[in-house]
């Protein structure tokens, strides 16, 4: 089963109100309709399951299998008794079908190849941007985790740290753009 977006997920990354930590919109983020719970088990130093677990509780991930899952918004449910309609409400019908949802297209679509080497030339792009004329202490620290990064834990920890910092600087905004761009960057974990 593939955890997909809910609306109140897409809404979350939207705004300017956050209401979740860096680690649940990381992982909101990385939620693409490919990966299961079981595949978020290994992040965050192991907290990934029971974050993505929290975030099926609380409404901001679903649920789906395979392919079908092209409409994101779970089936209304149908009244198997005749049941008498409230005053000003509508009955339920199964002859009153659910519109589909309208198709979601982001405008920045990647249909580039994923790997850990396009990740770390973005956030080493990212680092020089950044932080090397006015922070070069840091600009420092985050080449030499880069350069230390040979697996997608490791490029996803320092990738953390760096969104971190970039909030720090720009505001959320700069960072959730920059997490987006790492998401489609990194590769899926079976990649590795």
């Amino acid at each position: 089963m593939q955890l997909h977006k809910t609306d109140r997920a897409r809404a979350e990354l939207k705004s300017g109100n956050r209401t979740l930590s860096q680690r649940e919109r990381t992982l909101l983020l990385l939620a693409d309709g490919n990966k299961s719970v079981m595949d978020f088990r290994p992040l965050f130093n192991g907290d990934g399951e029971e974050i993505a677990l929290r975030m099926l509780r609380e409404g901001f991930l679903q649920v789906q299998s395979g392919k079908a899952a092209e409409d994101a918004r779970p089936p209304e449910p149908v009244a198997e008794k005749p049941q008498r309609a409230m005053p000003g409400s509508l009955p339920l019908s199964r002859n009153h079908p659910v519109p589909p949802a309208p198709a979601r297209v982001s405008a920045d679509q990647f249909d580039g190849k994923r790997s850990l080497a396009t990740t770390r030339m973005f956030l080493f792009d990212i680092c020089e941007r950044m932080f090397s004329r006015k922070h070069p202490e840091l600009a420092a620290t985050f080449r030499d985790a880069l350069r230390d990064a040979r697996d997608r834990d490791a490029m996803l920890d320092a990738s953390r740290r760096m969104i971190e910092e970039i909030e720090k600087i720009t505001g959320h905004e700069r960072a959730d753009s920059i997490s987006e761009r790492i998401a489609m960057l990194l590769p899926d974990e079976q990649a590795d």
